[in-house]
């Protein structure tokens, strides 16, 4: 798959396209459909495949502050969009001139101009524009004039629940991964370099990789995890705790992954943790004893979940 850097990267010699437009944050089920639709036309067309996403987030450049938390990090959102067979992806940078291209302006610039869109494939609340003027049916209007089709793909649903990022993250701020997994496809992973800790994990007989993620990453409600550690392609089984240490009377929110059947030293690697399933709240302990008990638990619990 070729990764472009805004739609000027385009090549000169670029033919027609089949192209889909999104954020495509979490590359969720229902992004999974328009973007295998789009493969498909693509290639019974006989053209290239083109996804368009964007960087940063729209929403922090039309409302500062308002950036969503971010399911998946822009490499394995690009891992994610290939692996569905995407010919391109082409990020644009969100900026506040790009923002401000009239919905003609943008159909003109980018699809027509550059990408050479003969067929456009979004879904069917899809807005762009400046002020997210235009919808889907002022851009069959545009198709007509210069010359592109527009297909719309319905929203995926299952028992009514529309799939979608908000609902995910919703999911995933309130602890129930088992619930962004089944919106996901796969369960839901963060990423991050394992940094120096209390070490108070260790002295506990527990020692853990304290995850340190970049910001605005969607981590999962305080509590205690089943999971995956994901590390140069393997596979641990993991228990993650995420929250402050209130035994400890701590401040700050860590996410702690105690590996099991591990003995290595992950210091200063990058790592990603799938969440699988939430073990139990987080709570505060009088003493030792019974936060050591509880930890024993935990790690069985999630053995018995992972096995």
């Amino acid at each position: 798959m070729q990764r472009w850097r805004g739609f000027e990267a385009a090549p000169g010699g670029w033919g027609r396209s089949v192209v889909t437009i999104g954020v495509f944050d979490g590359v969720h089920r229902g992004h999974q459909e328009i973007i295998g639709y789009t493969v498909k036309r693509a290639r019974d067309l006989g053209i290239q495949s083109v996804v368009v996403s964007f960087d940063p987030h729209p929403a922090e450049v039309v409302r500062p502050g308002s950036h969503p938390a971010v399911l998946t990090q822009p490499a394995r959102k690009a891992e994610l969009i290939e692996a569905l067979g995407a010919d391109v992806l082409c990020v644009i940078p969100f900026t506040p001139d790009f923002s401000h291209r009239s919905p003609e302006e943008f159909v003109h610039d980018v699809l027509v101009e550059h990408l050479h869109a003969a067929l456009v494939v979004v879904g069917e609340n899809f807005r762009f524009g400046h002020r997210a003027a235009g919808d889907i049916e002022q851009l069959r209007q545009l198709g007509r004039t210069f010359g592109y089709a527009v297909e719309g793909a319905p929203m995926v649903a299952v028992d009514g629940l529309v799939f979608s990022s908000t609902y995910i993250r919703s999911c995933v701020d309130a602890g129930d991964v088992r619930a962004a997994a089944a919106a996901l496809g796969r369960p839901h992973r963060i990423e991050g370099i394992v940094v120096r800790g209390d070490q108070r994990g260790r002295e506990l007989g527990f020692p853990t990789a304290n995850l340190l993620c970049p910001p605005r990453t969607a981590v999962p409600a305080d509590g205690v995890y089943a999971g995956w550690l994901i590390r140069r392609d393997q596979r641990h089984r993991t228990a993650v705790s995420i929250g402050t240490n209130p035994t400890f009377s701590g401040q700050e929110r860590r996410v702690e992954a105690y590996v099991l059947d591990f003995d290595g030293d992950l210091y200063g690697e990058r790592l990603a943790i799938d969440f699988v399933d939430h073990l139990r709240e987080q709570r505060t302990y009088d003493s030792l004893p019974p936060l050591i008990a509880q930890i024993e638990q935990d790690v069985a619990d999630a053995r018995d979940v992972l096995s």
